[in-house]
């Protein structure tokens, strides 16, 4: 399993002596070169954290890593995959600095693609917005996305900004599960604990939908 998270605008500042280190990031070989010519000096001795502890936004908020239990928090050592504008993608327990950059597809995508094309994961869980989406697109049949609806007098339409919530929460519910789920059935069956939602199938070049649906 892997999903696939944005990062947030929020942040927090990092405290303490730890500095940012490119040869210990994940995917440190593949991704070093971009990274080098991202990183500016400031940032290079700026105070860092880990990445799941600077970022603060509304879906690491509901995400709530300090609440999970440490088996929770390994699974998502090993499935979280963090998209982000300087550093490609990071998993939760890299260390970075606080940092402001808005994501270039001609900086990242002939890049990341082999990276990620080649990794392992019967499915791939994708909670990225449309401004990160775009960096990679993972395979159709394996890959279910997530969308947020409000449902309102039975009426269906769309959350933008408030759906970083639902997909925080979602992807907690994941976490602490018993078992990482390998196909988009089990992912619902997760899902459903939490959520009236539904499930699409895949069709063509298009992923599998899930469908969490507001009330």
């Amino acid at each position: 399993m892997l999903i696939l998270l944005p990062p947030s605008e929020g942040k927090n500042q990092p405290a303490g002596k730890s500095k940012l280190n490119l040869t210990k990031l994940a995917f440190a070989n593949q991704l070093l070169d971009v990274r080098t010519r991202l990183v500016t000096k400031p940032l290079a001795t700026a105070p860092a954290a880990k990445a799941i502890d600077v970022y603060s936004g509304v879906l690491y908020q509901a995400l709530d890593w300090g609440s999970l239990s440490a088996t929770a928090k390994s699974r998502g050592d090993r499935s979280l995959l963090i998209v982000s504008a300087i550093f490609g993608v990071l998993r939760p327990s890299d260390v970075i600095p606080n940092y402001k950059a808005k994501i270039k597809g001609s900086d990242w995508k002939s890049v990341l693609e082999p990276v990620l094309d080649g990794l392992e994961a019967d499915l791939i869980i994708d909670c990225r917005s449309s401004t990160y989406a775009g960096v990679w697109q993972s395979p159709p049949g394996r890959t279910v996305a997530v969308r947020v609806f409000k449902r309102e007098r039975g009426k269906i339409s769309v959350i933008t900004h408030l759906s970083k919530k639902y997909r925080g929460e979602l992807t907690q519910e994941i976490l602490k599960s018993g078992k990482s789920p390998k196909t988009a059935a089990e992912l619902l069956k997760i899902a459903e604990k939490k959520f009236d939602c539904k499930l699409i199938k895949a069709k063509g070049n298009l992923p599998w939908y899930l469908d969490l649906l507001i009330s």
